[in-house]
């Protein structure tokens, strides 16, 4: 069973200095969320990126904040207060919006607490768009005083394969800082069924 990020330690996952030098909305931009877009930030916690994806996407857009723990939910609709944002609670491999809709997905230090990461990539995939986008952030495979246990984290090769087995094709792999890498992707075509 891998861990879950604990309701009770929420202020962790609101630090200001949780990117570096970047800010969420320089980060999302630099990486293609545009004005207008559907945005779904997947294991959303209590809303880090939704407030700025919600600035970027502008009020034609919209933002699904998706987490499988309502605390983190109730905590988002505390601090975030945008009409473009949709709270959605959803289980792991079950995500509760449409299929091909959604532009851009963000995966932010989520991929290594999913039980099956092959199947929770695949729901992913099945709400994004053709060609749409795909930014995942997490944690590099080393022994650190902060962060998930080493045996649950997942290498940034393992991510890239992982993705890619999924339907999604690799657009660039880069180190956020020294304790998270970033892969940047795309929903790749349908292959034969």
């Amino acid at each position: 069973m891998a861990h879950k990020f604990s309701p009770q330690k929420i202020e962790r996952l609101l630090a200001e200095d949780r990117l570096g030098d970047t800010t969420p909305a320089e980060l999302l931009k630099e990486n293609g969320l545009g004005e207008g877009m559907v945005f779904a930030d997947i294991g959303c916690g209590p809303g880090f990126f939704d407030g700025p994806a919600a600035e970027v996407v502008g009020p034609a857009g919209v933002v699904y904040a998706v987490d499988t723990q309502q605390e983190m939910l109730d905590e988002l609709e505390k601090r975030v207060d945008s009409p473009n944002i949709i709270p959605v609670r959803s289980e792991e491999n079950h995500i509760p919006i449409d299929d091909r809709c959604v532009d851009f997905v963000l995966l932010a230090y989520v991929l290594h607490e999913a039980e099956s990461k092959p199947v929770f990539l695949k729901e992913v995939r099945r709400i994004m768009k053709d060609g749409g986008g795909l930014l995942l952030i997490d944690w590099e495979k080393k022994v650190e005083d902060k962060g998930p246990p080493l045996e649950e984290r997942v290498s940034c090769d393992e991510a890239a394969g992982l993705l890619e087995s999924a339907g999604f094709v690799m657009e660039k792999v880069s180190s956020l800082n020294p304790s998270h890498y970033i892969l940047k992707a795309k929903k790749g075509p349908e292959g034969p069924r």
